[in-house]
């Protein structure tokens, strides 16, 4: 009986120690499992920060692209398209060829001048004679007012076969427009800096045989004038010291006026005046330096006309353009009047029948240090300086002519400054 008990009491033990050993089994595991559950979760929350992180990364990428309007594609070497990934260029300015169209028909969109060489590039990265390549060229256009528009690329070899040859290339493209506009103007803006800078070095070479020039004849005549006997040589001397005084003072107040424009301390006096005695002020300071037979006239439109402008200002512009008229005319007459005001603003006038100016001076005619005759006494400035104090009075000035038959320089300004 008792070995019966014992076996019993036994075999309950062993019971009691197999379920306690599952019991410890299925914990284990549970314990395990979480654990891996929380490694998988660990490593899924950092799969899916890395793709929130590419996708910002996308977000930013595409935000790149575009601000600067680039347009991102890819050639397929072995079929020979190219497909486009992302185009931001502004598809209403520039041509735009479909999805998988060949190298060839991109090719043929391109400017002459360029087209070849952009082909041949092409073709040398394909065939991994080249690794990468950054072109500039010109893309044909109906949109653009040259008939053509600018493109930069950058391509490089993205995948290849086992045998290293090119199978993929990658590249981007974007519109250069404005950058080859700025560079052109800097291309222009240092050609005429050294084209000013060669009329300055002629500038100043001339100026000291303009200067010297009356200047011998003040120096001379009044160093001859205490040995003359007669009334009528001392009075022909000093008229030409006047006349030769008058034109050194011409060519300094040229300089002076040309100095004031550089360091912009132009100033304008707006003042009401009667236009017509402004005109014939103007022409009675002049009529004595007419040549011989010269007829100087008016036309005015009215009898007498108030215009508020710059009267000092409109007198200096009608003396250059009168001193012209008159070194250029030899025969024939000057004239000088105004037109009917216009919208309020009225075009006045100094023609005359000299010698005329060749379509080929009439480009230059108001550059200044240019002078259309260099055997003609002048500094080249007076026809630059009229057309600053025009501009200063809120008008312009402009010239008709021909060769051998005269000219006519016009200034419009308005009525009331």
């Amino acid at each position: 009986m008792n070995d019966f008990l014992f076996y019993i009491s036994q075999e309950s033990v062993i019971k009691d120690i197999i379920i306690w050993g599952f019991f410890a089994l299925v914990i284990i595991g549970m314990v395990l499992m979480l654990f891996i559950q929380q490694r998988h979760y660990k490593e899924l929350k950092g799969e899916l920060a890395e793709l929130d992180k590419m996708h910002e990364h996308n977000v930013e990428f595409e935000f790149v692209l575009k601000a600067m309007d680039l347009a991102v594609w890819h050639l397929d070497v072995k079929s020979n398209k190219l497909t486009y990934d992302q185009d931001f260029r502004e598809k209403s300015s520039h041509l735009i060829l479909p999805n998988n169209a060949t190298v060839d028909e991109n090719t043929n969109m391109l400017d002459e001048r360029d087209a070849e060489r952009i082909a041949k590039t092409v073709k040398d990265i394909c065939e991994g004679k080249i690794d990468d390549y950054h072109e500039v060229y010109r893309v044909k256009s109906p949109y653009s007012s040259k008939s053509f528009y600018w493109e930069e690329s950058y391509a490089t070899v993205a995948e290849r076969d086992v045998e290293g040859m090119p199978t993929k290339i990658v590249g981007t493209t974007m519109r250069i427009d404005e950058r080859k506009d700025l560079e052109e103007a800097l291309v222009q803006a240092r050609i005429r800096a050294e084209e000013s800078d060669r009329l300055k070095s002629a500038f100043i070479a001339n100026m000291s045989h303009e200067i010297r020039t009356p200047l011998n004849a003040i120096i001379g005549f009044t160093s001859v004038l205490p040995d003359v006997t007669t009334d009528e040589e001392r009075h022909g001397l000093l008229d030409l010291i006047q006349e030769n005084t008058q034109k050194l003072l011409r060519i300094i107040d040229d300089v002076v006026n040309i100095s004031k424009v550089e360091s912009g301390r132009t100033e304008i006096n707006k003042t009401a005046f009667n236009l017509n005695e402004a005109l014939r002020e103007s022409m009675n300071q002049w009529a004595e330096r007419l040549n011989p037979g010269v007829k100087l006239d008016s036309t005015f439109a009215y009898d007498s006309f108030t215009l508020t402008s710059d009267r000092e200002k409109l007198e200096e512009i009608m003396g250059h353009l009168l001193s012209n008229a008159i070194k250029f005319t030899t025969q024939g007459s000057i004239n000088v009047g105004y037109n009917h005001p216009e919208e309020g603003r009225v075009s006045i006038w100094v023609s005359d029948t000299g010698k005329g100016i060749s379509e080929e001076n009439l480009k230059h005619i108001f550059e200044r240090f240019y002078k259309v005759d260099e055997f003609i006494p002048g500094a080249g400035l007076g026809l630059n300086v009229c057309t600053t104090m025009a501009n200063s009075l809120g008008g312009s000035i402009g010239v008709e002519s021909k060769l051998g038959e005269g000219s006519k320089f016009s200034l419009d300004i308005p009525v009331n400054l």
